[in-house]
């Protein structure tokens, strides 16, 4: 009998496990897919050469996609079946990676802007002359050439850009069911206390995905975007350059795999399992329901635990959409959860988008280096965070009123970290007519005629081009030309040049008057200004992430159960539109107003940005997102009074409702005697 007892037990925890095991696998597999995109974006950007605004609007399209489908998901997903949705959801998301990459096998191979004859750097007996005093400018004649022309029509497969949008936008589409239905179906089948934990292993194994997307986007960025159909050699730039293009497209491949593979186990997982435990007693039933709603908010607390249970058809369904929404919407609670929620997550799409570009901008680190250390040292940081404030729940037992506790500590400790930020920067990079005058001085201007000088005057250069090189006193050049180079030697990356004119003219003289390709390094004391930054940064991950389980606490015992669902399709609709589509789009136009040099497409309008005033940069970019971070403090401390407002009233509601059933009982017991009394009175008349 045991036995017998103990298989179906087996058997149901087995599937609530298989169910967690395969929700953390697919937060694996969707973090990792978010994650590439989001290290991919500076070479999206560079590859269509496009500006930051645009890459925000692609970036956004991903929310787009939540916002179009996420209110009908969460509200009649909830009420089908939840796991096998999920799963279709997985298999959109694959389809989206898949043809976000498809651009890159329609376009021609990518031709990065250089002011040199492409032919020049390959043949090595042939020098380039950059600077000759009676060869026409190129901005004049260059749209004039009917191949460039004939390219610059080919190129418009730049445009294929809203493939990328379209496929993003699937990927949005597809991403919806994964959180509401899982977390949701999750906390329906488990135990109350163990909720906390599971929703920490499943973010702190989601987290991994994004460790293993950055540093996919590192490795990648590092391989020239035409690798197998390219001559390599004939390459003259490195990944260090503003104008390199990685292999962005393999990795949507990798991830759309990862993400059909997650999608398998939900369609062979149940429309619902017994509540973990396995006992299936109504009084352990109507035990768990009471222990739920003790804890709940809403001024509605009288909802029938066995509701769910009832057949509902498809017009029942939809009859009661919007007096569930008028539930949902007079909690005051859930309302601020949603408005913390919008803040926080404005500033942190914008920090995350945005971040590798200040790390290449104003610290000088490569594009590749960014994301890596990105995904080695910010995201374990975050994972220990959300794994931290889950057991800190567990362990300690921790309430609703000791969560926000949490959730205010660890907000107040994000904010300071990111203000601290601000004030840890390198100087600007020494490029000159840009940051620095031709002479030396420090003059950052945003007019491109600065780039001419007395020096190069003659040279008739064109101020389109950026095509750096480094003279050996430390000062960039925007092109061979405007450097005043009269020869060249070697070739591809190895190019030299010689006797260029300008260089001369500033004020510490250089061993000799040759520079080589590529912006030079930044001052020495830059890579220690760097690790001060990313160890603030760390600890700032860190303090972010460790609210994530407790604030998903306070909301989750802050609602009905039956409307678990819907509510958090509602926050996920509300924060993905007006948290996750605007900050992408605001942070980069106002990023791109601190741009000194604009490249140039084939066909000669303005590409994507090549050089930014740094720290004009940093002090928009992290000022912003310091700004951001105030709200949630304040909005925290807001919601905490609430709370503990409104859990006095809870605490006296019960006594009250204790005396009076103490009372009750004491009058029953009073009138149970009286009773027994009469009976005895008339039973010895009887004998009598």
């Amino acid at each position: 009998m045991s036995v017998e007892s103990k298989r179906p037990r087996e058997a149901f925890c087995s599937k609530l496990k298989l169910f967690l095991v395969s929700l953390a696998f697919v937060y694996f597999a969707k973090a990792f897919g978010g994650a590439y995109m989001k290290s991919s974006i500076t070479q999206i950007e560079r590859r269509f050469n496009i500006p930051s605004s645009l890459i925000g609007v692609i970036d956004g399209s991903f929310e787009i996609g939540n916002l179009l489908v996420i209110a009908f998901v969460s509200y009649f997903g909830a009420k089908l079946h939840r796991p096998r949705l999920i799963g279709v959801g997985c298999l959109i998301m694959a389809v989206g990676s898949f043809l976000v990459a498809m651009p890159h096998f329609f376009q021609g191979p990518y031709k990065y802007e250089t002011s040199m004859s492409h032919n020049a750097q390959v043949n090595s007996t042939e020098n380039t002359l950059p600077c000759l005093a009676n060869h026409s400018s190129t901005d004049e004649n260059e749209m004039f050439d009917f191949e460039t022309q004939k390219a610059c029509e080919k190129a418009v497969g730049s445009s294929m850009w809203i493939y990328v949008f379209l496929g993003n936008m699937l990927r949005g589409i597809g991403e919806t069911p994964i959180m509401p239905l899982g977390v949701s179906y999750l906390d329906d089948y488990s135990r109350p206390e163990n909720t906390p934990f599971y929703l920490a292993v499943i973010h702190t194994v989601g987290m991994l995905g994004p460790m293993v997307g950055f540093m996919l986007g590192s490795f990648l960025s590092k391989l020239y975007v035409d690798i197998g159909f390219v001559d390599l050699d004939s390459i003259s730039i490195t990944y260090k350059d503003s104008r390199w293009v990685g292999a962005w497209w393999l990795g949507f491949i990798v991830t759309g795999t990862a993400i059909l593979l997650s999608s398998i186990p939900f369609f062979f997982l149940p429309k619902s399992l017994p509540k973990q435990g396995c006992e299936e007693s109504k009084n352990k039933t109507t035990e768990m329901t009471t222990v739920a709603e003790q804890e709940n908010f809403l001024p509605d607390e009288t909802q029938g635990g066995d509701e769910k249970e009832k057949p509902v058809t498809f017009g029942q369904m939809v009859k009661d959409f919007l007096p569930s929404l008028k539930r949902l919407f007079r909690n005051s609670i859930y309302i601020i959860m949603i408005l913390i929620n919008l803040v926080a997550v404005n500033g942190f799409i914008g920090l995350i988008t945005f971040k590798p570009k200040l790390m290449e901008q104003v610290y000088g680190q490569a594009a590749a280096k960014a994301i890596f250390l990105i995904g080695i040292m910010n995201l374990p940081a975050v994972a220990l965070g959300i794994i931290t404030g889950g057991f800190m729940m567990k362990r300690f037992r921790i309430g609703i009123v000791g969560a926000s506790r949490v959730c205010m500590a660890s907000t107040l400790g994000s904010f300071l970290s990111m203000a601290l930020q601000i004030f840890v920067h390198c100087d600007n990079a020494e490029v000159a007519g840009l940051t620095v005058s031709y002479k030396g001085y420090t003059n950052v201007s945003y007019n491109q005629q600065t780039l001419l000088s007395q020096c190069n005057m003659g040279c008739s250069c064109s101020l389109k081009h950026w095509d750096p090189v480094c003279a050996y006193n430390g000062m960039t050049y925007a092109s061979p030309c405007l450097a005043g180079c009269q020869t060249s030697s070697g070739t591809g990356r190895a190019m030299v040049f010689h006797n260029c004119t300008c260089i001369d003219d500033v004020m510490t003289k250089a061993a000799n008057r040759s520079a080589v390709l590529g912006q030079c390094p930044r001052k020495s004391d830059c890579d220690q200004k760097f690790k001060i930054y990313m160890s603030i940064s760390v600890v700032g991950s860190f303090f972010a992430a460790l609210a994530a389980t407790p604030a998903y606490m306070v909301l989750l015992r802050s609602i009905q159960p039956d409307l678990k669902s819907l509510a958090l399709g509602m926050q996920t609709l509300i924060v993905r539109c007006l948290g996750g589509i605007p900050p992408p789009i605001y942070f980069g136009a106002l990023i791109d107003r601190t741009c000194l040099k604009w490249g140039t497409k084939q066909c000669g309008g303005r590409g994507a940005c090549r050089l930014y005033d740094a720290n004009t940069f940093r002090l928009t970019y992290m000022g912003l997102v310091s700004g951001i971070y105030i709200l949630p403090n304040i909005l925290w401390g807001f919601l905490y009074v609430k709370i503990v407002k409104r859990e006095k009233k809870l605490a006296l509601r019960n006594q009250a409702k204790e005396n009076e059933v103490e009372a009750n009982g004491e009058s029953n017991g009073h009138a149970n005697i009286s009773i027994a009394k009469n009976k005895q009175d008339t039973t010895t008349e009887s004998t009598i």
